[in-house]
């Protein structure tokens, strides 16, 4: 059986069997919360990771994302959920309206790009007092209003039905992930990555294939800020669309692997709780030091690690399934032909 395989066995069936194992609501909230960014890091990967292009602006799309279940919550009376789907498909316009002018930069001009317009949106969101007729109240935020637990409102008594909701996103997005790669599309956002000239060269278009890889991204990671929204019951556009969470989404990635299905997922579960517990413990003494440990994290990522923490997890991962199943290397050496004597002589081979 292949690491990978053993790997997605493991962590999905810790995933199904924490909540039992652990009762404390603060450690699930933990979880909650790295699952979360787990899932943000493999949206972000989506489009980043295999492509090469690095954004710091993709919190915009969480942000659209969570405050169009918001809205439509409180405007119109409309189910989060329902919400979450066209908060992912205004995303992926806003994507593709971004993408379409800004695909053909490259290297660092592309990531200030993404930046810019993130930031304009935020103060946009920031300034402003309703959106359509249905007040947005600006920097103070939106509160979800509390309308009954129920599916239907996406509101409940305890914090598992959420564990198991994000849980399953990120599943879904791991497993888009996977299918992506193995398509043509992935095929042709690696070939882009490797060398744009020669792979539009061999006539992949560039631009079209990144696109659309962008747009899937940011519906992902819209669907993820709808999550927040409704989990935390409370969205404003610093928490929601600042340039610290794109921050956070593009380091898992790459200290994870960027360009990998579980890379992000690694990354997630080792900056989140360092993030989390430098914010619990440090966070009225030492703010920001959480963003000083993600940058010696990623030197160090980038000096000794270039290609993520993925990498040597698979290495030992492989090295102790030889040593698990010594008997069935045992059973393969039997069964190799056995050369006679003479002709190892003829080899020259006698050792």
């Amino acid at each position: 059986m292949k690491p990978s395989a053993v790997l997605v066995a493991v962590l999905f069936v810790l995933m199904l069997a924490m909540p039992f194992i652990v009762r404390d609501d603060y450690v699930l909230h933990s979880m909650i919360m790295v699952i979360y960014f787990a899932y943000l890091a493999c949206s972000w990967n989506l489009m980043c990771g295999y492509v090469g292009q690095i954004s710091f602006g993709h919190s915009v799309f969480s942000g659209v994302g969570g405050y169009c279940s918001v809205l439509l919550l409180t405007g119109l009376g409309w189910s989060p959920w329902l919400g979450m789907l066209v908060g992912g498909a205004a995303a992926a316009a806003l994507a593709v309206a971004i993408g379409y002018p800004t695909m053909r930069l490259r290297g660092p001009y592309f990531a200030l790009t993404t930046i810019a317009v993130a930031e304009i949106i935020r103060i946009w969101f920031e300034n402003t007092d309703s959106v359509f007729g249905i007040p947005i109240k600006g920097a103070e935020g939106l509160t979800v209003p509390l309308i009954g637990t129920s599916w239907y409102a996406f509101q409940f008594d305890s914090k598992l039905p959420y564990y198991y909701i994000i849980a399953g996103l990120l599943v879904i997005v791991m497993a888009i992930t996977w299918f992506m790669e193995r398509s043509r599309l992935g095929v042709c956002l690696k070939a882009i990555r490797g060398d744009r000239d020669a792979a539009e060269s061999l006539g992949i278009n560039p631009t079209r294939y990144t696109l659309t890889a962008f747009a899937m991204s940011a519906y992902m990671t819209a669907l993820g800020g709808s999550f927040y929204a409704q989990y935390i019951r409370f969205i404003n556009p610093e928490r929601n669309m600042g340039t610290e969470l794109s921050i956070d989404m593009a380091l898992m990635s790459i200290i994870g692997g960027q360009g990998t299905v579980f890379g992000p997922f690694v990354g997630a579960l080792f900056l989140a709780p360092v993030s989390e517990l430098t914010r619990t413990y440090l966070g009225g003494h030492l703010t920001g030091l959480h963003l000083a440990l993600y940058g010696l994290v990623l030197i160090l990522a980038v000096l000794y690690l270039p290609k993520g923490l993925l990498e040597p997890l698979q290495r030992l991962g492989r090295k102790l399934l030889r040593r698990a199943s010594p008997a069935r290397v045992a059973e393969a050496g039997r069964g190799k032909p056995q050369v006679p004597l003479a002709v190892q002589a003829d080899r020259g081979d006698t050792r």
